[in-house]
C-alpha cells in the first residue's frame, strides 16, 4: 500500500549503494550482522558510515533515504550483493571459483571487463533444501533510521536473480529452487514489515533482461511474475513495496551488448503485486516514456533514473529539470518519484561524484515543483549561506 511516497509528489530518491568511505575497512566477511557488530572495530565503523550515508542524503535534499548498502563488504564490483544473502541461508555450500550460471549477455572472454568480475563472483552451490537463517534485515534496516525521522528505504536482491547465479546439485527443479528462495525471501521481508520498514525494495526480477531477449523454456516470463508475487505475499498490506529494474550495474557497466528497452517486458512488469515499479531512463534519454506511461496500471507509481550511475560527469539541474517534463507527458506528477538508475556504489564513482549527482536530483526537481506551484525543498548543500568562500565564486 502506497504509504511512504503517499503525499509526496516528485518525491526524491537514490537506488541503494553509495559509494563506501575510505576508511571503512571493516567487512562482516561471512558473519552474522549482529556478530559483527559485537566487536569494537565494525561496530564504529559501520555506525559511522551510516550517519555519512544519511547525513550526504540530507544535505542534498533527498525525500526517501537508503542505507547505502552499508551491509556489503568491500568486494569487487558488488559480490557481496549476491554473497549476503547465499552466505546466510540454509542448504548453500561454500562459494568456489567456477563459471557463474548465469552472467551478462555480453562477451564472456578475457579481456572484458565482465570477465574480470566474473572471477570474483565465486558462484556457491546448493546442497540441500534452502531455507531462511540469518539474514537479519530488520536489525540492518533499525540501524540506518535511528539516523533521520525521514522514511529509510531498504533495498535487497530478488530471490530470482539468486537462482540464476547459484550452481544446483540438490533441486531436480529450477522452478522449485526459485520457489524456495522466495519463500525464505517471504519470510524475512515480513520480519522487516513487522519492525516498521516503511518501503522494502525488490531487486531485478528476471523479466526486462529476458522478455523478448532471451526465453528460457523452463524459467519463463510467467513464471517469474508468479515466483516474484510469491516473494512479495502479504507484503503490500504491511508497507508500501517498490520493484526495482535497470540494465546492470557491476563496476557501473552494462551487462548487454546494447542499450534495450523495456517494452517487451512492461506488460509482465505490470503484474507484479507492488506498488511502485522503478526504471532506467536517464541512460537512453527517456526513450520508454510514452510505453511506460501506457502500459503501466495506474495503481502503481513509477521512479524513472534521472541520473545515471555509469557517467561521472554529473548531470546539470536544467537537463534533470528537462528529463522530468518529458516524463510528465505521459505520468502524471503524484505518481512519479525521481530516482537514479541504480547505485553508486559497486566501483561505480567516488563519494563527491554520488554526492553532487544526489543534489542536481533535487535542484532539478525543485525547478519543476517550482512550474507546477508544489512545495520546493530545501538543499542545505546549495545554500551560498554556507559556503566557506564569502560571496561565492
Amino acid at each position: 500500500m502506497i504509504r511512504a511516497t503517499s503525499n509526496l509528489p516528485l518525491a526524491t530518491t537514490v537506488t541503494g549503494s553509495l559509494p563506501r568511505p575510505h576508511w571503512f575497512t571493516e567487512n562482516l566477511s561471512g558473519r552474522p550482522f549482529s556478530v559483527a557488530m559485537t566487536t569494537i572495530g565494525f561496530r564504529e565503523q559501520y555506525s559511522d558510515a551510516l550517519a555519512v550515508f544519511i547525513s550526504d542524503q540530507d544535505r542534498a535534499g533527498l525525500d526517501i533515504l537508503v542505507d547505502g548498502d552499508a551491509r556489503f563488504d568491500s568486494d569487487v564490483a558488488g559480490r557481496s550483493w549476491f554473497g549476503y544473502v547465499t552466505e546466510r541461508l540454509n542448504g548453500v555450500g561454500a562459494p568456489d571459483l567456477r563459471p557463474q550460471p548465469l552472467a551478462s549477455n555480453r562477451d564472456k572472454v578475457a579481456g572484458d571487463i565482465l570477465f574480470e568480475v566474473m572471477e570474483t563472483r565465486l558462484p556457491p552451490t546448493v546442497i540441500g533444501k534452502v531455507s531462511r537463517r540469518n539474514l537479519e534485515y530488520a536489525r540492518l534496516w533499525k540501524s540506518a533510521q535511528r539516523y533521520s525521522k525521514k522514511p529509510v528505504k531498504f533495498g535487497a536482491i530478488s530471490a530470482q536473480l539468486l537462482e540464476a547465479v547459484m550452481s544446483n546439485t540438490f533441486y531436480k527443479d529450477r522452478r522449485e529452487l526459485v520457489m524456495d528462495l522466495s519463500i525464505a525471501l517471504n519470510e524475512e521481508y515480513h520480519e522487516l514489515a513487522d519492525a516498521g520498514c516503511p518501503i522494502i525494495q525488490l531487486e531485478e526480477p528476471c523479466l526486462h533482461e529476458t522478455a523478448g531477449i532471451h526465453e528460457d523454456p523452463i524459467l519463463t516470463t510467467d513464471f517469474y511474475v508468479s515466483a516474484f508475487n510469491r516473494e512479495i505475499a502479504g507484503l503490500r498490506a504491511k508497507t508500501e513495496v517498490w520493484c526495482h529494474t535497470c540494465w546492470g550495474s557491476p563496476a557501473a557497466q552494462r551487462v548487454e551488448h546494447k542499450k534495450h528497452s523495456y517494452a517487451a517486458s512492461l506488460p509482465y512488469l505490470d503484474r507484479l503485486d507492488v506498488d511502485v515499479i522503478t526504471f532506467e531512463t536517464a541512460d537512453n534519454d527517456g526513450a520508454d516514456f510514452a510505453d511506460i506511461g501506457r502500459i503501466v496500471s495506474k495503481d502503481k507509481k513509477i521512479a524513472i533514473g534521472v541520473v545515471s550511475h555509469r557517467e561521472l560527469q554529473v548531470e546539470r539541474p536544467e537537463e534533470i529539470a528537462d528529463l522530468i517534463r518529458r516524463a510528465l507527458k505521459h505520468i502524471a506528477p503524484e505518481r512519479l518519484i525521481l530516482s537514479t538508475d541504480c547505485g553508486f556504489g559497486r566501483q561505480g564513482m567516488s563519494r563527491m561524484h554520488a554526492f553532487f549527482k544526489m543534489v542536481s536530483i533535487v535542484r532539478g526537481a525543485n525547478m519543476v515543483r517550482r512550474e507546477l506551484g508544489l512545495d520546493e525543498v530545501t538543499i542545505p548543500a546549495a545554500d551560498s549561506r554556507f559556503s566557506l568562500m564569502a560571496g561565492g565564486v
